[in-house]
């Protein structure tokens, strides 16, 4: 075992720095969780815009055009990991947060299928591909830049902004949505109203590039690459990520399994659920998730700082065991009218928090520095194409198909069954060293004080 030291470069970066690597990183993924909250939000007017005729086909249309971004992001993934590895975190993530924001921009100006026929959901069906491009690179790049700048013995505190962004984007999106419909008729919400929110990309992207590009690269990779231990080569780090980095590819995408199907049941398919299966109004849907985003927002730090403290794996047993059992009774309980219905959301979105709020503490430190971005990205994107952005439409699908409403709380069941099984072999990295080209918790120790219940 080689244990970490005191000479840590990035024990010794400047506060100011370290917040604003955190503000860079938070930005880009609260501008990618803005696209999907806001596209969530606004599916019921995109599926009269793109694809007219009966409301059920259309939403489940719109669904799947949702699920077409996800399909390409291990396309993202395979492209944009190595060169983050090769060439740095820091230019690979200043591209895709552009790209990302550029598509979603776009999104708001596409004419509708009045307007220009088929080619109207055939441009939506390319934009979002383009997003979900770009994605394959943002999440995984802003997760290791985040974790590479982090003092190891702060790395879930710190990281937990990441995801304090993911529910701002979100959040935000819900609050523009409902703020343009709450001062709008119903007639330009259908025709100009839902592509305003689209177009708060725009600034969005341009605030994280700027944010981004004023950063230098991560002290990880700056050690890693001036030693010239870089990879040299995409074939090469491939070939060693299949042949010795294998079993963190698996396991990482076996968490990922549990943590995205929640995530997009829980935050991407629910305010349609509320609306179609549950008959709420859009403005009661949006309030309740508004309230329940900023009860999990409000968390998120606090969960961060304990997985420092605890370890990660505790709380991911107690996020998976307590959402296995408490899935079915709260979607029993949303039945109950709209107060019941903010507090199942808010007791499944705190135990979900539980996980989400060490994501990029967790995920980064599963690989070396060498393959870290790649070995992260890779996995994660063909894992949550696979699973998470298929969320939404499979769980419309298994309740027309079942007329069980009850269907989304088995779908998380099962996936939280699997996250289990990976759990159980993954090791802890909470307060272990990430330098180097050794794994993280197997061949570097943690921080004599950081952690004291290994």
């Amino acid at each position: 075992m080689v244990p970490s030291t005191s000479s840590d470069a990035r024990e010794s970066v400047p506060p100011g720095v370290l917040r604003r690597a955190i503000a860079a990183s938070a930005m880009g993924n609260a501008t990618e969780w803005f696209d999907y909250g806001v596209y969530a939000f606004t599916v019921s007017y995109i599926s009269a815009a793109f694809f007219p005729g009966d409301a059920t086909t259309g939403t489940l249309y719109a669904l799947l055009v949702f699920a077409v971004s996800f399909l390409v992001r291990p396309l993202g993934g395979l492209v944009w990991g190595p060169l983050g590895d090769r060439l740095g975190r820091r230019q690979v993530l200043a591209l895709t947060i552009l790209l990302m924001a550029a598509a979603t921009f776009c999104v708001g100006l596409l004419p509708g299928y009045d307007t220009i026929g088929i080619w109207a959901p055939v441009l939506l069906v390319l934009l979002r591909m383009i997003q979900g491009f770009s994605t394959g690179g943002e999440y995984g790049g802003a997760a290791t830049f985040m974790a590479e700048y982090s003092p190891d013995r702060r790395r879930g505190f710190c990281g937990s902004f990441l995801e304090f962004g993911t529910l701002g984007g979100y959040a935000l999106g819900a609050i523009v949505v409902l703020g343009v419909e709450l001062v709008s008729t119903d007639a330009f919400m259908q025709s100009w109203g839902w592509r305003l929110p689209f177009l708060i990309a725009g600034p969005l992207g341009i605030i994280g590039l700027y944010l981004r590009t004023k950063l230098e690269e991560t002290p990880v990779f700056r050690e890693l690459d001036d030693k010239g231990a870089t990879e040299d080569a995409v074939t090469t780090e491939f070939k060693d990520l299949v042949t010795r980095y294998w079993k963190p590819l698996l396991l990482l995408a076996g968490l990922v399994i549990a943590l995205n199907v929640t995530n997009y049941t829980l935050l991407g398919y629910m305010p349609t659920y509320l609306e179609t299966q549950i008959g709420l109004s859009s403005q009661a849907s949006l309030t309740l998730f508004i309230v329940g985003q900023l009860i999990m927002m409000s968390a998120i730090p606090f969960a961060g700082a304990l997985s420092d403290r605890v370890g990660r794996k505790p709380l991911w047993y107690v996020s998976l065991v307590g959402l296995f059992v408490f899935a079915t009774p709260m979607y029993l309980l949303m039945r109950q009218g709209f107060g019941w219905a903010v507090l199942a959301f808010a007791i499944l979105g705190s135990l979900y928090v539980l996980q989400l709020s060490t994501i990029s503490a967790t995920f980064p430190a599963m690989f070396p520095t060498h393959v870290r971005f790649a070995g992260f990205a890779i996995a994660y994107n063909v894992s949550t194409s696979l699973f998470g952005g298929t969320a939404p439409a499979v769980n419309e699908l298994l309740i027309d198909w079942t007329h069980n409403t009850l269907m989304p709380a088995f779908y998380m069941m099962g996936a939280c069954v699997i996250g289990l099984v990976a759990l159980f072999f993954v090791v802890e990295t909470a307060g272990a060293s990430i330098r180097g080209k050794g794994i993280p918790g197997v061949d570097t120790e943690a921080h004599p004080t950081a952690f004291a219940h290994r």
